[in-house]
């Protein structure tokens, strides 16, 4: 009877662990997701600020993905990842994870914002289907006034960037590789 009382206080115990470490990682998680959503929509109103002809472009995409803070470093290899926030039709429905290697004449270290416009929901659900990575013949345009004006969709994507800081000799969205996560409604 002993044993069984220990055995049970245990696994009552265990499962209390379990149950609170669960519920403190998910609150991490909710907090960081807050945070970046709150960063993407920071985004979205610094992109427009510097350009607002993109407002239109937010207005007619199907979709988008809004990453708020990229961080990028190189010496000859480099590398970049940053959280990003989904949108369809205006409405956020995932998130999205950025990562990107290249290898060539680079050095520095820089921040900065990007934003990929999907034309059609068959480029969208190619992205969420995590199909889509970028080649080092892929460019982005600099965010600036009036730069979007003249923007124009390749293979239904449209790439923006914009630098928040550091100096950095390269300017490629090359070997980007993204991974979608819905959020779960």
């Amino acid at each position: 009877m002993k044993k069984h009382l220990i055995h049970l206080t245990l696994k009552s115990a265990l499962v209390f662990v379990f149950a609170f470490a669960y519920t403190a990682s998910s609150g991490q998680t909710d907090k960081k997701d807050k945070q970046l959503v709150s960063d993407s929509k920071s985004g979205i109103k610094d992109f427009i600020h510097t350009d607002s002809l993109m407002k239109q472009l937010f207005k007619s995409a199907t979709g988008y993905v809004v990453f708020p803070n990229v961080g990028k470093g190189a010496i000859g290899i480099g590398g970049a990842s940053g959280g990003g926030i989904v949108y369809e039709k205006g409405a956020i429905i995932g998130k999205a994870q950025m990562t990107q290697v290249t290898v060539g004449f680079q050095f520095g270290g820089q921040a900065y914002r990007e934003v990929i416009f999907f034309q059609d929901k068959e480029t969208l659900d190619h992205f969420k289907d995590n199909k889509i990575e970028f080649s080092a013949q892929v460019s982005a345009v600099a965010a600036t006034a009036g730069a979007s004006g003249n923007a124009k969709y390749t293979n239904g994507i449209l790439i923006f960037t914009q630098q928040k800081g550091g100096l950095m000799y390269e300017a490629s969205v090359g070997g980007q590789k993204f991974k979608y996560t819905p959020f779960n409604n």
